[in-house]
C-alpha cells in the first residue's frame, strides 16, 4: 500500500497547486521500414519540431480528478528555459492562492491561504518520490519535449540509449533509468510527441502524459491539451487535464518568489500528507 501511494506522488506534485482553493517493456514489434526515417533522423526531427523557446508564458485551465474529488482552477505558467519555471494558481478572479517554483536544484511551494511554504532540495527528496526530481525532465513534460532521464538535453551521441520501434503509424522510443523505471515516448508520423509513459519494471504503476489538440504558437506546433494520469494495477488513481488558452514563447517574464516573513515553513512530506488525506 505504501508503494502504491508513492507512485501517486508524482501526479500529486504536479497537481498539488490545485488543492489549495512503470510499465513492463513490451516485446519489440517490427514495423515496416520507410514509414518513418530511421531512429537518428526521426529523433532529430521530433526534437526540432518541439516548441523552441528561451522563455515561455502560458495560461491554462487545470482540472484535477482524484477519488472523491474534482477541482478546477486557472493556472499561469512561466518558464525560463533550463533555469526555472513557476505555476501560479488563481481560482478566484485572478487572485493567487498557491505558487510553485521548480529550479535546477530545488522546489518551492507557497500556500497563501494557509500562510505556509515548502523549500526543499531535490537531494533531500530522494526516497520520498517514486521518480527522483529533475528539473529538466519536469520542464520537458510540461513543454512536450523528449528527454533522457536525469539529463539536461539529448545529444545525437545519446540516441543509442533509446530503443526504437515502429508500429501501426506510430513510433516508440524507449529507455530506462538507473532505478529501473521505464520511459516510453510515442510520436506520430508527423514527428509530434503525443505521449510520455513512465512506469515501473512490472508495469503495475504508470504515469501517462498525453498531448493532443496541436495548434500553432508563434509559427510552431504546441499541444493545447495535456492529460496526466496515474494508474496502479488496473485502477485509475487520479488525473490532471491542462487546457491551454494562451501560449507566448520568448516574451519577457518576471520571476518572483518572495515568501512573507510570517509564513510557516513545513516539509514536502507534511504537505503531501495533508493532500493525501483529502483523497481518502
Amino acid at each position: 500500500m505504501k508503494r502504491n501511494k508513492q507512485y501517486i506522488l508524482l501526479l500529486i506534485t504536479a497537481t498539488l497547486i490545485l488543492v489549495s482553493g512503470c510499465k513492463t517493456a513490451r516485446k519489440a514489434t517490427s514495423g515496416r521500414e520507410g514509414i518513418f526515417k530511421g531512429k537518428e533522423v526521426f529523433m532529430s526531427s521530433v526534437q526540432q519540431k518541439a516548441l523552441q523557446f528561451q522563455t515561455l508564458s502560458a495560461r491554462m485551465n487545470a482540472d484535477l480528478n482524484i477519488p472523491g474529488k474534482s477541482l478546477s482552477s486557472r493556472v499561469d505558467m512561466k518558464i525560463v528555459k533550463d533555469s526555472v519555471f513557476q505555476l501560479s494558481v488563481q481560482p478566484f478572479l485572478g487572485i493567487e492562492v498557491f505558487r510553485m517554483e521548480f529550479s535546477i536544484d530545488s522546489v518551492k511551494m507557497m500556500d497563501r491561504m494557509n500562510k505556509r511554504y515548502v523549500l526543499e532540495s531535490y537531494e533531500s527528496l530522494k526516497g520520498e518520490t517514486p521518480v527522483d526530481f529533475n528539473y529538466y525532465n519536469l520542464q520537458a513534460l510540461f513543454t512536450n519535449h523528449l528527454f533522457l532521464p536525469g539529463k539536461q538535453s539529448i545529444s545525437p551521441e545519446e540516441f543509442i540509449q533509446f530503443f526504437y520501434v515502429e508500429n501501426e503509424g506510430l513510433a516508440e522510443l524507449r529507455t530506462k533509468d538507473e532505478t529501473g523505471l521505464h520511459y516510453t515516448f510515442t510520436a506520430d508520423n508527423e514527428e509530434k510527441l503525443v505521449s510520455t509513459l513512465i512506469a515501473n519494471a512490472t508495469g503495475s504503476q504508470k504515469l501517462q502524459w498525453d498531448y493532443t489538440d496541436f495548434q500553432q504558437a508563434n509559427s510552431q506546433s504546441f499541444p493545447m491539451r495535456m492529460k496526466a494520469q496515474v494508474v496502479s494495477g488496473n485502477e485509475n488513481k487520479g488525473s490532471l487535464t491542462l487546457n491551454f488558452n494562451k501560449i507566448e514563447p520568448d516574451v519577457p517574464v518576471r520571476m518572483d518568489f518572495t515568501i512573507p516573513s510570517k509564513y510557516t515553513r513545513i516539509t514536502y512530506a507534511q504537505i503531501i500528507k495533508a493532500l493525501s488525506n483529502l483523497s481518502k
